[in-house]
């Protein structure tokens, strides 16, 4: 976070009582959070306000992109009670609209899939009135995968872009540019009435040109929820932040997204792909799309 201070930004936060009560549900009902694992600037912040991101499937990640903190290797036996401890985890807080990711396991048949249907379900069990988006992997383009996710009637459906296509193979070795479009596209065909969300990460060394041809990507997958967002380096292990954006450079590209057509943007340096989800949803919600 050096670098961001270094620009003259920092980010004022206010820590409330519900931060160590945060800390405490989720540890009593042995859930893991992707705030913790990829080391979160907004953890504080969103921990006071009784709200976080789940994350399910283990804790660490088969894959090892070199932007994320999450740790990497062997994710082991999925744990058949985890879609019951995150329901009843979302209970506890009085959450009313809730995340839930994953890492990412190449080394499950179905990606994890069946366990993101059955958290799913399983938190529908404890009340209609909880909103679940869920932030998924590509599944390695899997359609039946993301199939399996979108039978258990997700709210929102988000898949992170992450970066520009240039830079893929640096930064996201593992993964593949347009199958992260397909997987987005799929969701939007086969369920019209899902938003689809999608986030990129600036500073990298992308240049202005292939961000512009990146959003027009996401634009024509269906993609009409955008977050974009200052990449931080996590650790010394992670690759470097070529630049820093100013927050004025992040309006600018807010108010670009929005002239080519996403209906809900939310753009600037602390911000991360499920900052303010819940807002972006009832705004896109009020458009009536």
């Amino acid at each position: 976070r050096d670098e961001l201070r270094s620009f003259g930004l920092t980010k004022k936060i206010h820590l409330s009582p519900w931060y160590k009560e945060t800390l405490l549900t989720l540890k009593r009902g042995g859930v893991n959070t992707v705030c913790q694992a990829a080391l979160c600037p907004n953890m504080i912040e969103c921990f006071s306000q009784r709200t976080c991101t789940l994350l399910i499937l283990g804790d660490h990640c088969s894959r090892n992109c070199r932007f994320c903190a999450v740790p990497h290797g062997p994710g082991g036996e999925l744990d058949p009670a985890e879609p019951k401890k995150v329901a009843d985890t979302v209970v506890q807080m009085g959450l009313h609209y809730v995340v839930v990711t994953s890492v990412t396991r190449d080394d499950l048949p179905d990606g994890g899939a069946g366990q993101y249907a059955q958290v799913i379900r399983e938190i529908r069990k404890q009340g209609s009135g909880i909103r679940v988006e869920v932030l998924v992997p590509d599944f390695q383009g899997s359609f039946r995968a993301i199939e399996t996710v979108l039978e258990a009637g997700p709210d929102v459906v988000a898949h992170n872009l992450e970066t520009t296509e240039a830079l893929y193979l640096r930064v996201r070795p593992g993964a593949r540019y347009h199958r992260s479009l397909e997987l987005l596209a799929r969701v939007r065909a086969l369920c019209p009435w899902i938003p689809v969300k999608s986030g990129l990460m600036l500073g990298l060394g992308e240049k202005p040109e292939e961000v512009k041809k990146s959003l027009m990507d996401l634009l024509e997958s269906g993609c009409q929820i955008l977050t974009l967002g200052q990449y931080l380096r996590p650790t010394r292990a992670h690759l470097p932040v070529e630049r820093i954006l100013s927050p004025e450079e992040f309006q600018e590209w807010k108010e670009i997204a929005l002239e080519m057509g996403f209906k809900e943007v939310v753009s600037g340096p602390w911000v991360r792909s499920s900052y303010r989800a819940k807002e972006l949803f009832e705004g896109l919600a009020n458009q009536g799309s």
